[in-house]
C-alpha cells in the first residue's frame, strides 16, 4: 500500500456506472466508499418532509444546517440516515429526484455538504472512493486519483431505466428516463456553484461499450499505477 491512505474521486453524470463501479472498486481494494449524491438526496428529502419550498433558495439556505446527515462508508453495505432515520429507500423516490437539482444548487447547501464530505474522506483510515459530480474539481481537488466517467445518453438512459424498474412498478419508461437525465445534466452542468465538470487532471473513461467488469478493471489499474508512482523515491 501507499505512504498514505489513497483518496479516489469518481465523477460523471447519472447512468455512467459511477455507483456500481465505485462500490466494487472500494470493496476489492479494501477502501471506504462515499455516495455524495445520496447526501444531496438526503437533505432534499428532509426539505420536502419538512414542508420547505425547494424552489425558494433563501428558505432552503436558512435551514440547510438543521438535518443531521450520517453516511456509512462500507462499500458492501453503504448506509445513510437523517436525524437517525434510515432514508436509503425514501431518497430514491421520483419526488426527491425531481427536486434534488434545485436544492443542491443552493450555495449554503453545497458548503454544508462539501464540509461533511471532506471530513469523511480525511477520516477514512484505509483510503476511500468518493463518487459524485464535483469531487475532483471542488470537494477533493487534491485527490490522489481522479476519474471522470461518461457514456452516450442512450446507454445511460437504458442503465438508469433498468435500475428504476428494479425498485418496483411505476418506473418511468426509457424515453422519459432519457429526458430526465438530459435535464439533470443541464441543471448540474449549468449551476453557478460547483457545476458538474471534468477536472483537468482526471482520467476520462467512456463506458458506453464497456461491461461493468471492464470499467472496474480500468479504474483499479489507474489507482494501482498512482500507488506505484507514490512509492517511488
Amino acid at each position: 500500500m501507499s505512504a498514505h491512505p489513497v483518496i479516489v474521486a469518481i465523477d460523471g453524470p447519472s447512468g455512467t456506472g459511477k455507483s456500481s463501479t465505485s462500490k466494487a472498486v472500494a470493496a476489492r481494494l479494501g477502501m471506504g466508499y462515499l455516495d455524495t449524491g445520496a447526501q444531496y438526496r438526503a437533505i432534499t428529502w428532509w426539505m420536502l418532509s419538512n414542508g420547505v419550498d425547494v424552489n425558494d433558495s433563501a428558505a432552503v439556505a436558512a435551514v440547510s444546517g438543521k438535518p443531521d446527515i450520517v453516511s456509512g462508508t462500507d462499500p458492501l453495505a453503504p448506509t445513510i440516515t437523517v436525524d437517525g432515520t434510515d432514508v436509503a429507500g425514501p431518497i430514491r423516490t421520483p419526488e426527491v429526484t425531481g427536486a434534488v437539482s434545485a436544492v443542491s444548487a443552493v450555495p449554503a447547501v453545497r458548503t454544508r455538504i462539501t464540509e461533511l464530505q471532506r471530513t469523511i474522506a480525511a477520516d477514512a483510515p484505509g483510503g476511500i472512493v468518493v463518487e459524485g459530480r464535483d469531487i475532483g474539481t471542488t470537494v477533493l481537488p487534491d485527490a490522489d486519483v481522479k476519474i471522470f466517467l461518461t457514456a452516450a445518453p442512450e446507454a445511460r438512459a437504458a442503465r438508469r431505466s433498468g435500475e428504476l424498474k428494479a425498485t418496483g412498478p411505476g418506473a418511468p419508461d426509457l424515453a422519459a428516463t432519457r429526458e430526465a437525465l438530459i435535464k439533470r445534466d443541464a441543471a448540474d452542468s449549468g449551476r453557478k456553484t460547483s457545476p458538474l465538470a471534468k477536472a483537468g487532471d482526471a482520467t476520462e473513461m467512456d463506458t458506453t461499450e464497456l461491461t461493468l467488469e471492464q470499467v472496474i478493471s480500468c479504474v483499479i489499474s489507474v489507482i494501482e499505477d498512482a500507488e506505484r508512482k507514490q512509492r517511488l523515491p
